[in-house]
């Protein structure tokens, strides 16, 4: 058995998300937001997939809501992965990044401020939505899924696949 592998029992309930690193090449930063609402904390930009809407095109529509650019030649990254280990529900976040865009940045929505940040500067950041532990997927090469398996809603002990 592999990791949080449990036998053939069915799935219970499973949400969508998308997150989106916008890189701009010229500076060497990548567009970051600080979440106010859910997944409170330094992030990208992303959100959840709306029914019947394709992964990318929901990762599209996240970025333009809360930056207000339109993006495109979205890359694959991966796939951060929470598994209740106690009810098996699931919540997947499709991993994306690009360096194609245009636009009006927005300063600020709902979720929260908008800024443009030194992508050397990201490893530094310490978060509670423990955007440090998934970071590498986005700028590293190797990793396809984040796994965390937990039975309580704090606990991230992620494993880097």
């Amino acid at each position: 058995m592999g990791i949080g592998k449990k036998g053939s029992e069915s799935m219970a309930g499973v949400e969508l998300t998308n997150m989106v690193m916008v890189e701009d090449k010229d500076t060497g930063c990548a567009l970051v937001q600080e979440r106010v609402l859910s997944w409170k904390g330094l992030s990208f930009p992303g959100g959840h997939v709306e029914p019947c809407e394709s992964f990318v095109a929901s990762a599209v529509r996240e970025v333009k809501e809360e930056t207000g650019l339109d993006v495109w030649n979205l890359k694959s990254c991966g796939v951060i992965h929470w598994c209740n280990t106690r009810t098996n529900e699931r919540y997947l976040v499709f991993l994306y990044k690009t360096a194609d865009f245009k636009g009006n940045l927005l300063p600020e929505t709902e979720e929260g401020r908008v800024y443009w940040l030194p992508i050397e500067k990201l490893r530094e950041i310490h978060s509670e939505n423990h955007f440090e532990q998934y970071l590498p997927m986005f700028l590293e090469e190797g990793h396809n899924e984040a796994f965390a398996p937990y039975e309580q809603e704090d606990t991230h002990d992620f494993h880097l696949l």
